[in-house]
């Protein structure tokens, strides 16, 4: 996460604060803070040995202790996803509203899902569904290294 804030976030202006670590999906490295004031929930995905791409929970447990799917009602407005290969690191930058759209995030009409798969840049899909997934996901999804675009960062945040 450092490296994130000192080489991205903080080249694009971005305050973080209140960084809590949630005690739920530590092997996610699972927690949520503020980017200039917005909630982030924010997961590292795991790559997992028969399937491209990385896996990712995103759930919470209700008040009963049952893990569910986050709600539309639930006040955040990113779920940041990171991602590691070998030596390359990505981010994705998911708003809410688009992860209501994929169905993601449960609505009084649709129950979301707990979990899923996400497809960087070097993932190489071998399947029509994860090609379409990794298509839209790609539009939200930056790689950091020396050539990150900024800009584009900035405007994922926003």
């Amino acid at each position: 996460m450092n490296e994130i804030i000192t080489e991205i976030y903080s080249n694009c202006d971005l305050k973080i604060s209140e960084y809590i670590p949630e005690s739920e999906s530590k092997e996610y490295n699972a927690c949520q803070f503020l980017i200039d004031g917005r909630l982030v929930i924010s997961r590292t995905a795991k790559i997992t040995p028969k399937k491209t791409g990385q896996f990712v929970t995103f759930w919470m447990r209700n008040t009963k202790g049952i893990t569910q799917p986050y709600s539309e009602k639930d006040d955040f407005q990113f779920y940041v996803i990171n991602v590691t290969k070998e030596k390359r690191n990505g981010q994705f930058v998911f708003p809410k509203s688009v992860l209501i759209a994929k169905g993601i995030v449960s609505t009084e009409k649709k129950d979301g899902k707990r979990g899923f798969r996400v497809y960087s840049v070097w993932d190489a899909v071998t399947n029509k569904q994860a090609e379409k997934t990794q298509q839209w996901q790609l539009d939200y999804f930056f790689e950091i290294d020396s050539a990150t675009d900024l800009k584009k960062v900035a405007g994922l945040y926003t």
